[in-house]
């Protein structure tokens, strides 16, 4: 069942009265575009964005999911609020300044009706907004379009997301318990300010991402750890993925001259590491909780490793391998591959260190051999392990 998300966006940082909690920096982008991601990813095809006053933070964050085909309103009165509202299916509701792991936002997206994210009343949980006199609220709720028009005609004074969760309270809404561990270790919190957020998003890194697709061969074994222990420092420091990924693509030109100078090996180390950013990027996009680019952007630093084999190798075999390596790199990220263990997946970046492997030992041409026998094989398992 489809639905809608409601995201405050209002209050004050505790760093300044002139910020606003949605504008703090977080795992690089603002906390309320975070907020934003978390909901489309559980499956909320549109999201209101309560504000009052648009600051330009605001404005550059929905122009930024806009652009990745979220649909996002800045809402400032109780007029918009009614028109845009939809009246034929639930909204999700997170507080301003939450940060509530992605598995609590799936959970709620999922269930059905009116429900309530909270937490036993401890000092760990002094942050949230009281309930009762046993739990508080913990940022996130799943409100009915019935409680949501029943509230907005009886609401005065702009403050919907509170008088929603008294109104749910006093209608007896399913509640979810969040454990203390959640709180302790970050993984549910309200943030004030910048260092709160910084160590919530340190919290959120150390846990991970799902990862959106899983890739074999080297891909795998090598770049993907290698990624994971690079991200968080990159995200700290609030490199963009973007600029990383265009550190991969000229990296991978630039590994073309020395291959044109028939210094092959170092050539093919460079385009490996070319990959690696690549990589990195890719793991720095789904942190933010962003889709990687499918398009050329995506695939320019691997086409340019497969155009470095053919230039080394300079025969028919060399094009035969880069072709059979762009269609295995297709099936992986394609998710074609028939379910097959990593090993078996015989990448780009796989060819490239064992060409590297050869290369040392002056055996380029054999190296370029052994890869096609490879890519062969490859291309063979996932053809014999489709389904019929």
């Amino acid at each position: 069942m489809s639905f809608a998300a409601i995201l405050s966006a209002s209050r004050a940082t505790a760093d300044s009265p002139g910020a606003l909690r949605a504008g703090l920096h977080f795992a690089g982008q603002t906390l309320v575009e975070y907020q934003a991601r978390q909901a489309a990813q559980a499956g909320a095809d549109r999201i209101m964005i309560l504000v009052s006053v648009i600051t330009p933070a605001l404005s550059q964050a929905v122009d930024r999911l806009s652009a990745d085909g979220i649909a996002v309103a800045l809402i400032r009165d109780m007029v918009s609020m009614v028109r845009d509202a939809p009246r034929d299916s639930d909204v999700l509701l997170i507080a301003d300044g939450a940060v509530v792991s992605q598995a609590h936002v799936d959970a709620l997206g999922a269930a059905d009706g009116d429900t309530l994210l909270v937490t036993d009343d401890s000092r760990a949980s002094a942050p949230f907004e009281r309930i009762d006199a046993g739990q508080r609220w913990a940022g996130l709720a799943r409100i009915s379009p019935g409680l949501l028009f029943g509230t907005l005609d009886m609401i005065g004074d702009w403050d919907l997301a509170l008088t929603l969760i008294r109104a749910a309270v006093q209608k007896g809404a399913r509640r979810v318990t969040v454990p203390q561990d959640d709180l302790l270790e970050g993984r549910v919190a309200i943030v004030e300010t910048q260092q709160q957020a910084d160590l919530v998003a340190n919290a959120v890194m150390a846990a991970g991402a799902p990862a959106r697709q899983v890739r074999g061969g080297v891909d795998h074994y090598l770049l993907a750890p290698l990624a994971r222990a690079a991200s968080p420092a990159l995200m700290r420091m609030q490199v963009p993925a973007l600029q990383v990924r265009i550190a991969a693509i000229a990296l991978a030109a630039i590994a073309l001259v020395p291959i044109e100078l028939q210094w092959p090996t170092t050539g093919f180390a460079l385009l490996l590491l070319a990959l690696l950013l690549a990589e990195v990027s890719d793991r720095l996009d789904s942190l933010a909780l962003r889709m990687p680019p499918s398009g050329w952007l995506g695939f320019a630093a691997p086409t340019l490793g497969l155009l470095g084999i053919v230039r080394a190798g300079g025969t028919p075999l060399s094009v035969d391998l880069a072709l059979i390596l762009a269609i295995i790199m297709l099936a992986d990220r394609w998710r074609k591959t028939g379910g097959l263990r990593p090993w078996m997946i015989f990448t780009p970046a796989s060819a490239l260190l064992l060409v590297i492997l050869f290369g040392a030992a002056g055996t380029v041409a054999l190296g370029i051999r052994a890869a096609m026998l490879l890519g062969i094989a490859s291309v063979g398992a996932i053809v014999l392990k489709r389904p019929a």
